[in-house]
């Protein structure tokens, strides 16, 4: 249970006082019962703040960008208000209030100016900011048209929670052989341009011909610290040229195409598309879009421009009459088992049902290629940094050991 602090108005007049419940749907729906009408709720020791809303004309603008995580609890969080009984607005203004996150508190205020003006919820959600896709506003569109819309945004909740995982097994699974690749840059910078700069003023002394390991570890020290900042120069320019390249259609293309044929990286961001695409569709069926229209708003919400291209293909030859099992299986990018699933679902009448078994064994599959990469990452980086210390140490002591028997008496 929690504290939360209300304004309400009643009776005889407006009140303001504390109460203990488990949500603030819940606080909102024991005020009611208590005959008052809710003004503010908020956690106890909560305040309000609505200094990043913009005001021109008297009217509310949010020009800020949910998170994702963000859209996440906002999707949640309303749902919930929905779906204990509040309307729209109410609810809104109820989300007015939090504080778990201020931008939700201030989209919302946005949101609920437009829906008080005579806006739709879904193209209110299009004027505000940046944060909701093409895709979330679309399925809100059919859930207000189906009058289902908090049955429709517990499905957006229950899909962005799904796709907000794939993306945190991914960060999870690059952070470690990050960190360590990074530690081993910064141990061969230090021992090129530090270390081995004075052993070779220690060994010069000696006169005597050095080790081929210990001479090709210095000879590339100087290299290094003579040419270095060319070296540098010359990476920059190459990374600002594929960098332009990449941005040109043709080169975005290639890139995303070549992408998916890098060993393990390609397989991981196959399954990830698979896993999206079946649990998106499935969710646009459920909310009664039409498959035609699914596939488009899933082609543009694919950040992957070859397979938006390949998605257009689909959409194009499916608004001809083609079946999606037959279209998909004119496409060498999709396995085999995806379009036996699809065809299940045509064949049944249940698409969605089929598309959403599918998600969930893609996203099993996902979940595998991400430890297979982690298990394989991790071992390979560790050996790959210790080599290199390994053959800088090996050189380091042969050196020194050879300089030390020059020394000894004939």
């Amino acid at each position: 249970m929690e504290t939360f602090s209300y304004k309400a108005a009643g009776p005889g007049g407006v009140e303001t006082g504390t109460l203990q419940a488990r949500s603030k749907a819940e606080a909102y729906q024991r005020l009611i019962s208590r005959q008052l009408r809710p003004i503010t709720i908020e956690r106890a020791g909560e305040g309000g703040d609505t200094s990043a809303l913009k005001k021109s004309n008297g009217a509310v603008e949010f020009t800020g960008r949910l998170s994702a995580n963000e859209l996440l609890l906002f999707t949640e969080e309303l749902s919930e208000l929905l779906d204990s009984g509040l309307q729209l607005d109410p609810a809104l203004r109820v989300m007015e209030s939090s504080k778990d996150s201020p931008n939700i508190a201030k989209a919302s205020a946005f949101l609920r100016q437009e829906v008080r003006d005579g806006v739709s919820f879904s193209n209110a959600l299009r004027r505000c900011g940046t944060g909701f896709s093409e895709l979330f506003c679309s399925t809100v569109a059919a859930g207000e048209a189906a009058g289902a819309l908090p049955k429709i945004l517990k499905r957006q909740s229950e899909y962005l929670a799904v796709i907000l995982d794939l993306r945190k097994r991914i960060v999870a699974a690059l952070i470690y052989p990050s960190i360590v690749f990074a530690a081993g840059i910064l141990l061969m910078v230090i021992f090129m341009t530090f270390l081995l700069p004075q052993l070779t003023v220690l060994l010069g002394k000696t006169g005597k011909k050095l080790p081929l390991m210990t001479q090709l570890m210095i000879d590339a020290s100087d290299f290094i610290t003579h040419y270095g900042i060319f070296v540098l120069a010359a990476l920059v320019a190459l990374v600002f040229g594929f960098w332009t390249w990449k941005r040109s259609p043709e080169g975005r293309a290639t890139w995303d195409q070549f992408k998916l044929r890098i060993p393990l990286i390609g397989g991981i961001l196959t399954g990830k598309f698979l896993a999206e695409f079946c649990q998106t569709l499935a969710t646009l069926l459920n909310n009664g879009v039409t498959l035609l229209n699914a596939l488009a708003l899933f082609q543009h919400a694919t950040g992957n421009v070859y397979l938006q291209r390949l998605l257009s293909a689909i959409v194009e030859r499916v608004g001809e009459g083609a079946s999606l099992a037959a279209t998909l299986r004119s496409q060498p990018f999709f396995p085999g088992m995806l379009c036996d699933i699809v065809t299940v679902g045509e064949q049944s009448g249940d698409l969605a049902a089929s598309l959403q078994r599918g998600a969930k064994r893609y996203d099993r599959e996902f979940a595998h290629q991400i430890e297979r990469l982690t298990a394989f990452i991790q071992p390979l980086t560790i050996f790959v940094v210790a080599i290199f210390v390994g053959v800088v140490a090996y050189s380091m002591i042969t050196g020194i050991l050879s300089s030390v028997a020059s020394l000894r008496p004939q």
